[in-house]
C-alpha cells in the first residue's frame, strides 16, 4: 500500500457517495455497462452518459496543471453537470482574479 501524503487530495476525495456506489456497482457488474444499466433499471445511453461524466470528473481532478484545489473541485462539479457553463466560467474567472491579485501583493 502506498503512503499518501494525507494533506493531498486523490481523485477519491472528489467523488460523492453517488459516484463511488456507481464505481462499486460497476465493478460488481465486472464493468457490463448493460447489466449495469438493469441494476439501475435505467437505459444504456443515460448509464454511459453517467460513466463519461465520471471519467471527466477523474480527468480533470487529476490533470496536473490545476492545482487550486478549488480550481480542482470547481472543475469536478461542472464535469459532472453540477454547474451550468456561464456559472463554471465566471466563478473560475472570479478565482483567477483573485489568485492574480494575491500573487500581486
Amino acid at each position: 500500500m502506498a503512503i499518501v501524503n494525507s494533506t493531498q487530495k486523490t481523485w477519491l476525495d472528489y467523488l460523492s457517495d453517488e459516484d463511488l456506489s456507481f464505481v462499486k456497482r460497476f465493478i460488481l457488474c465486472s464493468g457490463s455497462l448493460k447489466d449495469l444499466a438493469g441494476t439501475y433499471g435505467i437505459s444504456y445511453p443515460t448509464i454511459r452518459l453517467r460513466l463519461d461524466r465520471l471519467i471527466a470528473k477523474i480527468q480533470v481532478v487529476e490533470d496536473q496543471q490545476v492545482v487550486s484545489p478549488f480550481e480542482k473541485l470547481l472543475r469536478a462539479q461542472f464535469a459532472e453537470g453540477s454547474i451550468s457553463p456561464t456559472v463554471f466560467q465566471q466563478l473560475l474567472a472570479a478565482h483567477r482574479e483573485e489568485l492574480e491579485k494575491n500573487h500581486e501583493t
